[in-house]
């Protein structure tokens, strides 16, 4: 088993079971992109570059899904991108990160 360090907001919640519904632990994201990612990060492993923390909600966000960037064009077709790029990222089909998650203490000095 391949370990490493992520570095976490400590007010993020706690990833759900597998299946589970997406709460925005961010683990998934933090630990290797998604396909689409992959586009937006230009790598395939490491945090996606289009993650993004919301501190009023304490969870993670795709950033590729947050309303204020698709601006551009006309409603339906901001909709359209949307549920588009939800698909691709499999947005609302439940946790799929088999990624197991430890708390490491802060050393002691």
């Amino acid at each position: 088993m391949i370990q490493r360090i992520i570095l976490i907001e400590p007010e993020a919640p706690a990833k759900p079971a597998l299946g589970a519904p997406c709460n925005g632990c961010g683990l998934c994201c933090l630990h290797a992109p998604c396909p689409l990612g992959v586009l937006v990060s230009r790598r395939w492993h490491g945090a996606c570059d289009a993650l993004r923390w919301d501190a009023a909600q304490r969870c993670y966000q795709c950033g590729l899904l947050v309303p204020a960037r698709a601006r551009r064009g006309p409603r339906w077709w901001r909709g359209m991108v949307q549920a588009l790029l939800r698909r691709w990222i499999a947005a609302g089909q439940g946790c799929d990160a088999d990624v197991v998650a430890e708390n490491i203490p802060p050393a002691r000095r």
